[in-house]
């Protein structure tokens, strides 16, 4: 059953990787790379839209959203970009995730806006 599972998450890891790649891809149109560009996002985001702490419901967005956002976005983008992006994804999946700063400052500081104003919400609320 493990197996199963450990097999599951690669596929899916590979999936998101040429996700990533086909995104750039010019053949993809606009609407796709919108769309595909949120999904790979959320993927490698280390910030979740429910937190893993919380029991149960924390895993389900790894659970569903994801698999269901890269079923989405591999039918919106035409077949040659996938198989072309399918054998760079494999060369990528050695090297591990892409990095890119300036979107991780973009959501460290949405983030942080979020949380500064739950912050002041709360102490208007006990005030």
């Amino acid at each position: 059953m493990f197996k199963k599972i450990k097999a599951w998450a690669k596929n899916l890891k590979r999936q998101i990787f040429v996700l990533y790649l086909a995104y750039k891809d010019k053949r993809v149109p606009l609407f796709a790379k919108v769309f595909t560009a949120c999904v790979v996002a959320y993927a490698f985001s280390p910030i979740d839209l429910i937190p893993d702490f919380i029991p149960i419901f924390g895993y389900l967005d790894d659970l569903i959203l994801v698999p269901l956002g890269v079923l989405i976005a591999l039918k919106m983008i035409p077949k040659d970009v996938i198989s072309d992006c399918e054998i760079k994804a494999e060369a990528m999946m050695k090297n591990g995730k892409p990095k890119n700063w300036v979107v991780a400052l973009i959501i460290v500081l949405i983030w942080s806006v979020i949380a500064l104003w739950a912050v002041m919400k709360m102490y208007q609320l006990f005030n």
